[in-house]
């Protein structure tokens, strides 16, 4: 029997197998960016066929159209030995051994041969696939190449004989020329279907025209076709070492040249592809994430190898980021606003985070490897698996058209593929998850809801604090990092209370970027009990949702001088700059607040609440200029009640306190 005569062997596999081992194949599939000139390794194994064959006197050259144009010369031109795995600290020599002891060792019966086939792509678990068949390829002719030295010197040479004589060689070689010829043809075979697989392998992705049901059809001939090139190496592996004559796989070449198709259009249909509808997000995220892997994402919490249908129906927040992502503290408050949020619980898992990290440059620097295999190990979402191997036409429309300039940024992407705000990440640090579905539409609703109040401020960042909102007690932020003032203010704060029966929580906030100083001060406040404090970390976490509002509030358009957020958030982070401390006082979600700077303003505050009470002293303070400029002829009359002259009432109309005035009939 030779290795052509069945016909079962020139007949594809049924669909339904196929599939299975298409499966089997792809998680072994596990490419790391390591990358070999396959191309240029194939021809040498083509060299080594043709010479060995020739020079053993088991053909005459050329058989057939796989003589090699790759001679000696240009071997020692280019410098071929020193062909290099890039990406790997493996030698390339070292690799092909490895190859060599799997398809070498003894064979018997058909499980084996696929056993062996599967140990070798798992084995080239990292390569691409091209380099998994050009290396096993490689990794045959040099077993060749060996038995045709050997077949040459013999029986000339003592020591060739021994050899032959060990291995058990025939000593007639015209007996070997039918094998050899059926040998060439299978192997001829198999070096066209891996030359197609090294084309498509190389194909420029940036210039794909995306039909996704024929490149579907191609990646599955591709893997289908790298398995029979690999299986029929062992076989033809079998063939030198026991003499035996089988019949192997014939190749369908389906995969030819048509995947030249893809050649065009990828950067042309990344810049319409967001703009168009779809029926979900799956073709959207394949052109981003998928090309070249069809398990490019990760579960940074199990490891666990996913594909893009893992997102489908769900809104997906692309975050874009250098690989340290964010400072240590604006990290913590993002897993606490995404995930710990309190509201998170009621969307069902409708939405999810994806890492997209991107480099400074476009190699990957040992630090940002390192940085990313931490983060990627330890953060509760999900993240580009081989962020390296991400296609540079995405790497550039991210930072073209997203803008993307080593800030972090959100890209949201909604259930259709459609992009619904191209940085959410303000909103999601300011609201958390009550932001979902985090759109530009969502962000603009939220403000209009919002009011200036200690509520606002604080939100969830402490638990404590959310508790004191909830029961409408009266709140004192107040921050600062002058340990002097910090004395004085506490003081004359609880001796203002004290006269006046006010309860009143006070909280200190640090200062932006808190320095060793303001740990000091937190040690003194425990130590001497002037207040309640944030921790270290929650004082990031005001700070930096503090400066999220103004960036967010900016980004809507407003003005400090006609939106009152703004306006305040601008008085307190400029407050943060000065060297006495401040206050802002309120109480829950009331939108009476006053800010404080300096022991004089409190002087003050403080006549007010002895004579009007917490409340009248807040809303006689509060800054928002008054309805009626100037004096306020307005009169309300009401019947006598008993305890009223110990009261305050405020003007309908300019809201200031309304002198009174007693009318007896």
């Amino acid at each position: 029997m030779n290795l052509l005569g069945s016909e079962r062997f020139l007949q594809r596999p049924s669909s339904s197998l196929e599939d299975v081992l298409t499966k089997k194949l792809l998680l072994s599939h596990d490419p790391d960016g390591r990358h070999l000139d396959s191309d240029l390794l194939l021809r040498v194994m083509e060299n080594i066929m043709c010479h060995a064959t020739s020079s053993a006197g088991l053909t005459t050259p050329p058989l057939d159209h796989m003589a090699s144009d790759l001679h000696l010369d240009t071997i020692a031109k280019n410098n071929i030995c020193d062909i290099e795995v890039v990406g790997s600290q493996e030698p390339l020599g070292y690799t092909i051994y490895k190859i060599s002891s799997v398809i070498l060792c003894k064979s018997s019966g058909e499980g084996d041969l696929h056993a062996r086939t599967m140990a070798l792509f798992d084995l080239l678990g990292n390569y691409r696939w091209d380099a998994k068949v050009a290396l096993v390829l490689a990794a045959f002719a040099t077993s060749y190449g060996e038995f045709c030295l050997i077949m040459q010197l013999f029986p000339h040479n003592p020591l060739a004989v021994s050899v032959a004589i060990l291995k058990q060689l025939p000593s007639d070689l015209s007996t070997l020329k039918p094998w050899v010829k059926a040998l060439r043809l299978l192997v001829k075979a198999m070096v066209d279907v891996t030359r197609c697989i090294v084309k498509f392998e190389s194909l420029p992705v940036q210039h794909v025209e995306l039909d996704f049901d024929a490149r579907a059809v191609t990646k599955s001939q591709i893997y289908v076709a790298s398995y029979w090139v690999i299986r029929s190496s062992l076989t033809c592996a079998s063939q030198i070492t026991a003499m035996k004559h089988e019949q192997e796989f014939k190749f369908n070449n389906n995969c030819n040249m048509g995947a030249l198709k893809f050649k065009t259009k990828m950067h042309q249909k990344l810049l319409h592809i967001f703009k168009e509808c779809h029926e979900d997000n799956q073709e959207v995220l394949q052109i981003l994430f998928a090309l070249k892997d069809d398990f490019p994402l990760k579960d940074c919490t199990s490891q666990v190898k996913l594909g893009v249908s893992e997102l489908k129906d769900k809104v997906v927040i692309l975050l874009v980021s250098k690989p340290e992502l964010l400072p240590m503290e604006a990290l913590f408050l993002l897993v606490q606003q995404i995930y710990d949020h309190p509201h998170r619980k009621k969307l069902e898992e409708s939405y999810r985070i994806v890492w997209v990290p991107i480099p400074s440059s476009n190699a990957w620097t040992e630090l940002e490897e390192e940085s990313f295999s931490f983060l990627s190990n330890s953060l509760p979402w999900y993240s580009i698996r081989q962020p390296r191997l991400l296609d540079s036409s995405v790497v550039n429309y991210i930072r073209q058209v997203w803008n993307f300039k080593d800030e972090p940024l959100m890209v949201v992407v909604d259930s259709q593929g459609m992009v619904t705000n191209e940085n959410a990440i303000d909103m999601v640090l300011i609201w958390g998850a009550r932001a979902y579905p985090f759109s530009a539409l969502k962000e603009k609703e939220l403000w209009e809801e919002e009011k200036w109040t200690i509520q606002l401020m604080i939100d969830e960042i402490d638990p404590l604090l959310t508790s004191w909102i909830e029961e409408g007690r009266n709140l004192c932020i107040y921050g600062g990092d002058n340990q002097t003032w910090i004395r004085e203010f506490s003081a004359k704060m609880k001796e203002i209370t004290r006269a006046a029966g006010v309860q009143l929580e006070m909280v200190y906030v640090g200062k932006r970027n808190p320095s060793e100083q303001v740990k000091n001060i937190l040690d003194s406040i425990d130590e001497e009990k002037l207040s309640r404090s944030l921790s270290f970390t929650k004082m990031h976490f005001f700070w930096i949702r503090l400066e999220s509002m103004r960036r967010s509030k900016l980004r809507q358009g407003k003005m400090a001088d006609t939106d009152r957020i703004l306006q305040e958030l601008a008085a307190l982070l400029d407050f943060d700059d000065h060297e006495e401390g401040w206050a802002v006082m309120g109480t829950g979600s009331s939108t009476d607040t006053i800010k404080l700077q300096g022991i004089n303003d409190l002087s003050v505050w403080g006549e007010n609440v002895a004579k009007l009470g917490f409340s009248g002293a807040l809303r006689i303070a509060h800054e928002r200029p008054p309805l009626h400029a100037g004096p306020c002829g307005h009169s309300h009359v009401v019947p006598y009640v008993e305890g009223l002259l110990e009261g305050t009432v405020f003007c309908d109309k300019c809201e200031r306190p309304m002198e009174k005035f007693v009318v007896y009939q």
